[in-house]
């Protein structure tokens, strides 16, 4: 019976006739059958060769996550809710590559590797802690986000120097296809390929290309003068080039977002398998357009993606076999997965040098990032978008007061976009962290770019517009935010206004949707005329003709006039307090020589406040809610008295030209008759 249980695996469907007769249904002898046997045995060997298999792994969006989240709560000896780190990766990868025997495994990253976290401000400092951390791990192949341009390309350029590029190309070598970089330019000199072909042990051929997305390269502040071609025409060029050098798996590591994958994956025929990351999106189960597998692992190293696929070397056919392996698509990097104790001594190392820069910047005022800054009984968060939010509350305070109390006068506004309050103020839950926030963990989130010093952080500005432009600035959030998201919406300090979302255009032209603006959502503004936090009701109007004083950071401000260049009802002139007109680098806030960052006047702030129990600065419940600072109230949008307008000329001249044609016919039967 066993015997016949492995011809029945074993033998083609075709010939199971046969294999019945050989069980006892024919009478001749079997031994007479053993030139058979060899026969079909021989037939069935290259059935078995042509499947051929491979697993590949991803990450996307790691932005400097060396450590779990939030670092409060980690512990590396204790169980705890901390989740993602390089530590955990690297074990669960070399399980996984062990498991696999001598089935190959790759692991690529969609880029976003850097930027996010303060350990991405050694990047300033001459380090390369992630690329030097993802080469211990074993990755295989990696391509370039827009946060790889925080710093800019010369920066990012040596920052990849420093790791060992070019040289690190011939075993992690890093792949775009669409980014224009000039001659001369020193990225140039890193040896970024167009593509990348990978021979795997069992005969496979896998081809790999990268792509930086519209909507990436929209949001890479400092990435000129480098450019992006067309990914749709990049990304069906690289497929034909791939299947000329013999691809058999042609894999796209995309940095554009969940939307612009489909997209690429309807437009372009040959692209086998899409590796994606950008918008944070996470894919539980991989999506599938026309005959491309779409797979998003999510961000801050909360998950790997995996993909077991088997091809078939006859046919070309490509098969996810995941659900047959019992393999999940993502596998939690939590808890449950040890840390390699290699890559805990490598990062423990960079910690140690990002806490010197912390103690030299601040003075010695804070010494360590894991060291807790003050205690909160509630998380401060950003629940959904176009709101005022709690965090966004916290940040502009701290921005408002801080640069007050640093130069002495008063501060009326602060403003912040949401695309730069990076993460919520979540504290502690664990036994040894409950209800504190660690200096990492707050700076976390203003923590991104850099100023004219070179040193991390967005710097804070000063200066003075008059009423009217804050009632301008409050018109340009409107209509960013609309047209290009939420990360353009501004949270406010100081300030309390109502506005109508529907009122910001009058409609979009038909088929190029283009806008026209109305300049009419802003119902009321008021300025807080109370000190410190935004307690009671102490409002007064915004008067056009007054100056007041601003604070924001130095990013905001070099975008923010520009509007006026385009709109020019929506100009912005920054001023001194004199009214004297200045250039955003003059608004520059320093301290002691030094520039005052954003980051800084949130982990002062937060070490301002009166101690609790506990020791530590104490939260007030004021930011456990949101308060009244922004109101949307809705009417009926401009859109439809637009529309409305626009059919009654139309019905109007309709009626008109119908007139027109009576008459006409009337005067022609007058004639006739």
């Amino acid at each position: 019976m066993r015997n016949q249980n492995l011809l029945n695996r074993t033998v083609p469907a075709g010939f199971l006739r046969i294999n019945e007769y050989i069980s006892g249904k024919l009478t001749v002898k079997p031994l007479l059958y053993l030139p058979l046997f060899i026969i079909l045995l021989a037939l069935q060997s290259p059935l078995t060769a042509q499947v051929k298999r491979v697993t590949l792994l991803n990450t996307t969006d790691e932005h400097s996550t060396l450590l779990p989240l939030p670092l409060v709560d980690y512990h590396p000896d204790v169980a705890n809710p901390s989740v993602g780190g390089f530590p955990r990766l690297a074990t669960l990868v070399r399980s996984i590559r062990e498991e696999a025997g001598s089935d190959p495994v790759l692991l690529m990253s969609a880029g976003d590797f850097v930027g996010g976290t303060p350990y991405a401000w050694l990047i300033l400092e001459g380090y390369s802690a992630e690329i030097g951390i993802m080469k211990n791990i074993g990755y295989d192949v990696l391509t370039i986000g827009n946060h790889e341009f925080d710093y800019g390309p010369g920066k990012i350029a040596e920052y990849f120097m420093n790791a060992g590029y070019p040289g690190y190309n011939d075993t992690m070598p890093l792949v775009s296809s669409n980014l224009v970089i000039p001659e001369g330019n020193p990225l140039m000199d890193v040896g970024i390929r167009e593509h990348h072909m990978i021979g795997l042990p069992n005969g496979l051929q896998i081809g790999v290309f990268g792509l930086l997305g519209r909507e990436a390269y929209s949001v890479a502040s400092y990435i000129e003068p480098v450019t992006v071609s067309d990914q749709h025409e990049a990304a069906a060029r690289q497929v034909s080039l791939l299947r000329e050098k013999g691809a058999d798996i042609i894999v796209a590591l995309t940095h554009s977002g969940v939307g612009e994958d489909r997209e690429l994956a309807a437009a372009v025929d040959g692209i086998d398998v899409i590796m994606g990351g950008h918008d944070h999106h996470l894919t539980h189960e991989p999506l599938r357009i026309n005959n491309t597998v779409i797979l998003h692992p999510g961000y801050y190293l909360s998950n790997l993606g995996r993909l077991d696929l088997e091809w078939d070397s006859q046919t070309g056919a490509l098969s996810v076999v995941n659900e047959r392996n019992n393999s999940p698509f993502l596998i939690p990097l939590d808890n449950s997965v040890p840390e390699d104790p290699e890559i805990l001594a490598m990062i423990d190392g960079y910690t140690q040098k990002l806490n010197l820069f912390v103690s030299e910047h601040t003075e010695g005022m804070f010494t360590g990032v894991e060291d807790p800054v003050f205690s909160s009984g509630f998380s401060m968060i950003s629940p959904g978008p176009f709101r005022e939010t709690t965090v966004g509350n916290f940040v502009t305070d701290a921005m408002r007061q801080e640069v007050a109390r640093l130069t002495g006068h008063r501060v009326d506004f602060a403003v912040q976009a949401n695309g730069v309050v990076r993460a919520d103020i979540v504290p502690g839950t664990m036994e040894w962290s409950r209800n504190q926030v660690s200096f990492f963990d707050l700076v976390t989130v203003s923590g991104l770019g850099s100023g004219l010093d070179g040193k991390a952080g967005y710097p804070l500005v000063s200066f003075w517009l008059t009423g009217r432009e804050i009632l301008n600035v409050l018109e340009i959030t409107s209509l960013l935010s609309q047209l290009m998201g939420d990360m353009y919406f501004l949270q406010v300090s100081g300030l309390r206004y109502t506005y109508d979302p529907g009122k910001a255009t009058w409609l979009r032209i038909p088929f190029a949707g283009i806008p026209v603006p109305a300049y009419r959502s802003v119902i009321s503004a008021e300025m807080y005329a109370g000190e410190g936090i935004q307690y009671n009701g102490n409002y007064v109007p915004v008067e056009e003709d007054r100056l007041y004083h601003v604070v924001t950071d130095h990013y905001l401000t070099s975008f923010l006039p520009m509007v006026g260049d385009i709109l020019p009802r929506l100009g912005l002139v920054l001023k001194d307090e004199h009214g004297n007109p200045l250039t955003p680098d003059e608004t520059i806030l320093v301290h002691d020589g030094k520039e005052f960052k954003v980051w800084e006047a949130l982990a002062r702030y937060g070490a301002s406040f009166e101690p609790g129990e506990d020791g530590l600065p104490l939260v007030p419940a004021y930011y456990a809610e949101t308060g009244d600072r922004i109101t949307s109230r809705e009417g009926v949008p401009l859109a439809v008295w637009a529309w409305t307008v626009i059919i009654i000329v139309l019905l109007i001249l309709s009626l008109l030209v119908r007139l027109a044609v009576i008459r006409i016919r009337a005067r022609i039967r007058r004639r006739k008759g």
